[in-house]
């Protein structure tokens, strides 16, 4: 045996004196390395620490079978030459062991020559299986080396898809990527003309300018063409017979696959070969098929992108030219959107506001106020400006964006809205005197002298009809005084007193009609702050409303509890209700429901004034009513703050 390095051999036989007599007179005068054991695990430890290069094991270890110890040694190591030494000639024994994938088998005793030929023709296997392996591993290795390198080209072109908007750039890039990855002399990318039905070439490869340019192709009658119609991949290959895509345009080798959209194929991405050349494997048609898919996607999202940036410049366009100011701002308080009416009432400037802090850019009280953390939207609020102008600002949250603000211009409407009050509040300043006049002197008619039936009749209508408008001018004093903030005196209410006095003050009426009030009053009701004479007048007017459209032999429930940090009062009736149509506008001053006969008595100012002194002690009222049921009043009014 002639190696650069001796072959190592490990005898591992529970007979050591044959295993001693087996080196000394044939192993290492033949140049073999020997190591002899007699246990198993000696063997296991001299393996796991060193593999040699055959293993000759007896029939029997003093620990273990023999056999089983190879076959479990052949699990770990199948490639390990083992030879089977066997005490016994057995056919069985043999055949067992050459199953069991050992490399040879001996029957003991054995001459010095069969022992070497049968360790050499082991030691020769085991050499060329490792020469084989390793030819497999560089096999194994450029075809996974070449996998990689087509899949990292394959990645190269998604990015490229992904970050840019360039449609030429990138089908150009898709188009390049197919011919390299497979060898091919051309390739063409063909996308459908939708006015005219045919292909027309959109990005090419070792094509002339010219014919790229001209390059038309029928739906029908082309391969090209069936593709498109049939959405599956084709292939050819013909070394001798060239296939004709288009006049004097004859390939030898062709991939054709179609690009999708939504199920709707919309091109072709092709590669061939005129000049003979290879044919295209399995993988080549995948890697075009992959291609194909982000051609596909590029086109979509360039698409998208123009439609979208086409709405995009239309929609800037409608909020920058109209009047009412628009802003949105986005969850982290950033600016996404500012319009002109916004900047110039800001005065804003023309720079680049969008993605900066609202705080950073806005100083303005009212505005910053809005964005308060713990304000609850969506809101309404007014905006003054320094010049004077005041703007209704309607704020709603907008899921995954954030707020929208928009704000009208309503200075002109606060302007009427003055005017208007001071000219109710002169007139009826004006009006209340001569009244007072006129119902004085009626009521001396009837002290100058007698009068008839008839007379007296007329005299009452007078008192009557002076009483009304009387009534009309108070309140239309009481809601002036509300609005402009002159009653803003407010003391710790105990609100229990204040509905019990409201109640009693309206038993006679509630009398009159047999009509029965169920007040629902728990004890230790929590105090709020508040006017107790405009409280009253809230729970006063709420009742009487009640009274006045509940029927006669009916009931009226008032209902107050504590929940959270507020008081609820509810006021129940069950009287016609109110129709769908009228409720967003019963709390609108001089506003009656379309249900309310002609000839009842009342102004339309009640629930306004209610509303204002609600409002005014910062609570909230609103209304639930069926009709033919009755309506129930919600008051809800904030706990007063017992530090204050």
């Amino acid at each position: 045996m002639s190696n650069p390095s001796p072959t190592t051999i490990l005898l591992a036989l529970a007979d050591t004196d044959l295993g001693t007599l087996l080196e000394k007179s044939t192993l290492r005068p033949a140049g073999l390395e020997v190591t002899l054991v007699a246990e198993r695990q000696a063997a296991e430890l001299l393996v796991r620490a060193s593999l040699p290069d055959v293993i000759l094991v007896g029939d029997k270890l003093k620990d273990c079978d023999g056999f089983e110890f190879a076959e479990n040694l052949l699990k770990l190591h199948p490639q390990l030459p083992i030879i089977l030494l066997s005490s016994q000639a057995s056919e069985e024994m043999a055949t067992k062991a050459l199953r069991a994938g050992l490399t040879d088998f001996l029957v003991a005793p054995v001459r010095p020559h069969e022992i070497l030929t049968t360790i050499e023709r082991a030691f020769q296997r085991r050499k060329h299986l490792e020469e084989w392996i390793q030819i497999e591993a560089r096999r194994s290795t450029k075809a996974q080396r070449r996998q990689i390198e087509n899949l990292e080209a394959l990645q190269r072109v998604g990015r490229s898809v992904t970050a840019s908007l360039d449609l030429d750039s990138v089908l150009t890039t898709v188009v390049d990527a197919a011919v390299d990855l497979t060898g091919a002399e051309e390739g063409s990318l063909l996308l459908l003309d939708e006015a005219t039905g045919e292909l027309y070439m959109r990005a090419g490869r070792n094509f002339q300018d010219e014919f790229v340019r001209t390059f038309r192709l029928p739906i029908r009658d082309s391969l090209a063409g069936q593709v498109l119609r049939t959405g599956q991949p084709l292939t050819f290959f013909d070394e001798k017979n060239p296939q004709k895509i288009k006049t004097a345009y004859l390939v030898h080798t062709l991939i054709y696959v179609p690009l999708q959209v939504h199920k709707r194929v919309i091109g072709v991405l092709g590669v061939d070969n005129r000049q003979g050349g290879h044919p295209f494997a399995e993988d080549h048609l995948a890697i075009v098929n992959a291609l194909a898919d982000y051609a596909a996607v590029a086109i979509e999202n360039a698409r998208i992108y123009t439609h979208t940036e086409s709405e995009r410049n239309q929609f800037e366009t409608i909020l920058t030219g109209v009047e009412d100011g628009v802003l949105v701002v986005a969850q982290d308080g950033r600016l996404v959107l500012v319009n002109q009416t916004v900047r110039s009432a800001f005065d804003l400037g023309e720079g680049n506001l969008v993605g900066k802090s609202v705080r950073q850019i806005f100083h303005h009280p009212d505005i910053l106020e809005i964005f308060d953390e713990n304000r609850v939207h969506p809101s309404h609020s007014e905006v003054n400006l320094d010049d004077g102008r005041v703007f209704n600002a309607q704020c709603t949250p907008i899921p995954n964006i954030g707020l929208a603000i928009t704000m009208q211009d309503i200075t002109h409407l606060k302007e009427l809205d003055r005017i208007k009050s001071d000219f109710v509040s002169t007139v009826s300043h004006d009006l209340r005197s001569p009244l007072t006049a006129i119902l004085g002197y009626v009521e001396l008619i009837e002290r100058a002298g007698p009068v008839t039936d008839q007379q007296r009749e007329f005299i009452h209508r007078v008192q009557f009809s002076v009483n009304n408008i009387t009534s009309l001018i108070n309140d239309l004093l009481d809601l002036g005084r509300i609005e402009a903030g002159f009653d803003t005196r407010k003391e710790i209410v105990s609100l229990s007193s204040v509905i019990q006095y409201a109640v009693e003050g309206m038993r006679t009426r509630n009398t009159e009609k047999d009509q029965e009030v169920i007040l629902d009053l728990p004890p230790n009701l929590p105090t709020v702050l508040g006017n107790p004479v405009r409280l009253r007048q809230v729970i006063g007017n709420l009742i009487s409303n009640a009274t006045k459209f509940t029927p006669n032999h009916g009931k009226i429930y008032l209902k107050v509890h504590a929940e959270g940090e507020q008081v609820i009062i509810q006021v129940v009736d069950n009287g016609p209700g109110i129709p769908p149509a009228d409720q967003p506008y019963i709390f609108d001053r001089f506003y009656r429901g379309s249900n309310v006969p002609y000839d009842a008595p009342g102004s339309g100012l009640g629930l306004a004034i209610v509303k204002s002194i609600v409002e005014n002690h910062q609570g909230r009222i609103w209304l639930n009513s069926t009709l033919g049921q009755g309506s129930t009043f919600t008051v809800v009014l904030p706990i007063a703050d017992q530090s204050m």
